[in-house]
């Protein structure tokens, strides 16, 4: 991937927007020691210039990723995403049928890395909307001889870490490929049916206010889902 140059959605004087590939960290990481490759690094050395990460996206996760381009920008920017004035929608593949709209009102600890109890309980609020339904024809529960996955289309109207991945699991929905909060039988079953084993999340768009909506299309492995 070093050797292919990321693919920038948007530049301007205070921003640049790139559509980050799954399995690429945003930045150096103590969770991933051993990972030396970085989008912000990448990035850096592709445009010549130093940037801020504004926000994070999980490794496995792709799609919008912005940045700033001076320290004013990331201030400025940076509020905007505290304060809740960033739109932003992600596609995800769940486990199960969930309603066919719906708003996860749940607080989360605020370090998903440690256990839960004694942590601070922050807000945090996800809606959704299921897009389409699928069963296929493979068992993983053994009282079942087909599986049922949806995809869904989330908007978190807070930022914390991991949030949708937490608030899908906590409505018993979790997502596919995500083996930190999700099942691995699913996870297996899914990766070998559709062919490819990742995190099926992905950040389809993100609104600033007084900007352009940044639009990061979803890559070929949608596209069975997306038919």
């Amino acid at each position: 991937m070093d050797s292919q140059p990321l693919s920038v959605l948007h530049a301007d004087s205070d921003l640049v927007a790139i559509d980050k590939p799954a399995g690429l960290l945003v930045h150096p990481s103590g969770l991933d020691a051993r990972e030396e490759r970085s989008a912000l690094k990448l990035l850096r050395d592709q445009r010549g210039e130093w940037l801020w990460p504004l926000h994070r996206l999980d490794k496995g996760t792709s799609g919008v990723l912005l940045f700033a381009r001076h320290q004013e920008g990331a201030r400025e920017w940076g509020r905007a995403f505290e304060e809740g004035r960033v739109g932003k929608r992600y596609l995800a593949l769940v486990r199960g049928w969930p309603p066919e709209r719906g708003e996860i009102d749940q607080p989360l600890a605020r370090d998903p890395e440690l256990p839960s109890q004694g942590q601070e309980r922050i807000a945090a609020v996800t809606r959704f909307e299921r897009l389409a339904c699928f069963e296929w024809p493979f068992r993983v529960d053994a009282r079942h001889a087909t599986s049922r996955y949806a995809l869904v289309a989330a908007e978190p109207l807070t930022g914390r870490r991991h949030q949708i991945r937490r608030h899908f699991k906590h409505i018993a929905h979790p997502l596919v490929g995500d083996t930190t909060h999700g099942k691995g039988a699913h996870n297996r079953a899914v990766a070998q049916w559709l062919g490819t084993a990742r995190l099926w999340l992905h950040c389809e768009w993100m609104e600033l206010p007084g900007r352009a909506r940044i639009v990061a299309p979803p890559g070929p492995e949608w596209a069975r889902l997306l038919a």
